[in-house]
């Protein structure tokens, strides 16, 4: 991995959702407990473009994967 581990935050606006604190808590309590079974990428919430963001997050290991393991591990 190189360049900058990106934010939570950052992770959210990224995916176009409202970034603030508030709204990060409000989504992951909508949102969880995502079934251990289902990847971060695979929920059914996620628009496709979101989707294909988040998968290659992970398998790339780009910059935004400790955002989207953080995610992960916040809706489990």
């Amino acid at each position: 991995m190189h360049g900058f581990i990106k934010s939570l935050g950052a992770l959210f606006a990224q995916l176009g959702l409202p970034d603030d604190e508030p709204s990060i808590h409000s989504f992951v309590e909508q949102h969880s407990p995502l079934s251990p079974e289902v990847r971060l990428s695979h929920a059914p919430w996620w628009s496709p473009a979101q989707a294909a963001f988040l998968r290659e997050a992970i398998e790339l290991d780009a910059d935004w994967a400790v955002a989207a393991d953080e995610l992960d591990l916040l809706l489990r």
